[in-house]
């Protein structure tokens, strides 16, 4: 599994906008210059931003985004599956197809409760733990 720059960036983009903003709208032409990210790249994850619903934007002179929802209720899981879609360690499903293996694989399990650890470790930190930089390290104990 890799989170691509799309999940990484995003989750810049909405760290710099909460940090910036004052208040006001924060410019998309800003926060490029900050992040050093393609203009037209953060154009691409704020359109996807604003459709989950994170996101406004107002256009104009005085224009630019702003996040809709408190910072304590953006979870990194959602803003992850939001910008990627599924980030499964492996694809036993294509085109809602099962792997014909699937059934009978021995490693199915263990890639699906990886993937279930990673989802449910980004689903407990908010962009507020971020911010404020009160991320957990990751305790997770492994049964026999």
């Amino acid at each position: 599994m890799k989170v691509s720059t799309r999940s990484r960036y995003g989750i810049r983009l909405l760290m710099d906008i909460a940090m910036h903003s004052h208040g006001q709208a924060v410019s998309l032409h800003e926060i490029a210059h900050r992040q050093d990210i393609s203009l037209k790249y953060l154009e691409k994850i704020t359109r996807i931003l604003k459709q989950g619903g994170y996101l406004s934007g107002k256009r104009g002179p005085n224009g630019g985004h702003r996040l809709t929802k408190p910072l304590h209720e953006i979870y990194l899981g959602d803003v992850v599956r939001i910008l990627e879609g599924d980030l499964d360690l492996v694809n036993c499903w294509v085109n809602d197809t099962p792997c014909p293996r699937m059934e009978h694989c021995k490693t199915h399990q263990i890639w699906t409760e990886l993937t279930d650890i990673i989802y449910t470790k980004l689903n407990t930190i908010t962009l507020q733990d971020l911010i404020e930089n009160d991320v957990c390290t990751l305790s997770t104990s492994f049964e026999n």
